[in-house]
């Protein structure tokens, strides 16, 4: 037998390995699915309470960076996990939702656990889950929702890894949040918007009392720039709790931001000292103050709050990326996906794109689930759009194509509206769009929702 051919049979094994270990993920992501889905928020952490205390309370074996807020969660995650990286650190990552696959939730060292790994560590905590279940059924209540049952595995992949220090991001709200069994050494308080009404409040000042459940006692709190009213509650609950405050633009700024290829070039005033040419490979200025969190945040955990390395820190910002965040997926025309779902995301990315591309026609392609807000989606979209394809999200929360088309008509009005059900005719009717009156400077850009987004990039070939 010559060795060409001992390779390729050695190629078809790990093909099939890697296609049978794919199969039973799936199968496993499918059962957590068929329960309570992640936006539905029972007021209790008494069930993943009780499932972490049957593992050894596995969410007490590292240290804990807790993120929360109404958009940038997971970017900032993701800054926060590669600096910590940088510093030598074996890290843990946990955020919602996934683009690609459910793996991506749960990262060790930046990297999304292996089907093989994430199935080992359903079997491991299954038993578990089925026990408080069994109880919590018994005395009236409910099973454990698809959030609490990933949030346990997180913390039981974390504490067997082991990692030293956790990203952890808030799934919606703070204090019933699952992710709150975990005590947070650092609490990231990113800028808080109405989102997520019909669970959180109705109010910037109800939803901040929700996201401040995160602060505990001792903890440092970075804090984004804030609406007056939830700054002060924020900070009164800050004071309860005997915690440490630095607040964007008060002891932490962004000094300097110059529009670089590929991203921006940062000059960074953190909790140590001023850090200059800090190159960060995402656009927008919503990005560098995310930036600026989570840059203070490491320098909290790893040093007291005193500087970083320079060198160090430089080298993480300049390898972070933040997929469907802004993100560039095709080129002739340019295709941009983007993760905003409500309107504070939509203000941000509009700014960002005026700011770092130079359209000179760019259609959109949106759709949006039924619990935002569709009117100030589309009315902050209006601006930037020279016209709009409104297509369906592949989600059972997806708002009907013809309802959304109908606002986005009052909007832009009937000529600039068309309507694709499916998502590759609408990319491909906003493509057409697009090129019809502009040789040069077309784009078309795909936003309104995560799971838009997520399919997109799917569509388009990126991982």
């Amino acid at each position: 037998m010559n060795a060409s051919f001992r390779d390729s049979g050695a190629d078809n094994v790990r093909r099939e390995a890697a296609r049978a270990a794919r199969s039973a993920a799936d199968e496993v992501y499918a059962a957590i699915l068929e329960r309570a889905p992640e936006n539905d928020i029972d007021p209790t952490l008494d069930r993943v309470l009780a499932v972490c205390e049957l593992l050894g309370d596995p969410q007490r074996a590292f240290r804990v960076v807790h993120i929360t807020g109404t958009n940038g969660k997971t970017s900032t995650s993701r800054m926060v996990e590669r600096l910590l990286r940088e510093h030598g650190l074996r890290t843990g990552r946990f955020t919602s939702p996934h683009l690609t696959r459910v793996t991506e939730r749960i990262a060790i060292d930046g990297e999304p656990i292996s089907d093989e790994r994430f199935v080992e560590v359903w079997q491991d905590v299954a038993p578990y889950v089925h026990m408080v279940d069994v109880r919590s059924l018994e005395q009236g209540g409910a099973r454990l929702s698809f959030f609490e049952v990933f949030t346990v595995m997180a913390f039981a992949a974390f504490a067997d890894a082991p990692v030293e220090v956790a990203v952890i991001e808030v799934g919606m709200g703070g204090r019933w949040d699952a992710t709150n069994v975990a005590d947070g050494d650092v609490a990231v308080i990113l800028p808080i918007a109405l989102d997520h009404e019909r669970y959180l409040g109705h109010t910037l000042v109800e939803i901040a009392s929700e996201k401040a459940g995160i602060i505990k006692d001792g903890a440092t709190v970075v804090l984004a720039p804030q609406h007056d009213d939830v700054e002060g509650v924020l900070l009164q609950v800050a004071a309860e709790h005997g915690a440490r405050v630095v607040r964007d633009g008060v002891d932490l700024a962004v000094v300097d931001r110059q529009i670089a290829v590929g991203g921006q070039l940062l000059t960074l005033r953190g909790m140590g000292g001023v850090y200059t040419d800090v190159f960060l490979p995402l656009y927008g200025e919503h990005q560098a103050h995310n930036a600026l969190a989570a840059l203070a945040a490491v320098e909290s955990l790893v040093n007291g709050g005193a500087a970083l390395d320079g060198d160090v820190m430089g080298a993480a910002f300049a390898d972070v990326d933040s997929p469907g965040r802004l993100e560039v997926v095709r080129t002739s025309p340019t295709v941009l996906v983007d993760a905003a779902h409500n309107p504070a995301g939509v203000a941000a990315l509009v700014e960002a794109v005026e700011e770092a591309f130079e359209f000179t026609r760019l259609v959109g392609v949106v759709g949006v689930l039924n619990d935002k807000d569709p009117e100030n989606i589309l009315a902050g979209l209006e601006p930037l759009l020279a016209e709009v394809v409104i297509t369906h999200v592949s989600s059972p929360r997806s708002m009907d194509v013809h309802d959304l088309a109908e606002i986005a008509i009052d909007v832009f009005g009937e000529d600039r509206v068309h309507v694709e059900e499916r998502l590759d005719a609408a990319i491909d009717l906003a493509v057409a769009r697009a090129e019809s009156e502009e040789d040069y400077g077309s784009g078309v850009l795909v936003t309104g929702s995560v799971v838009l987004v997520a399919e997109a990039r799917i569509l388009l070939g990126r991982p």
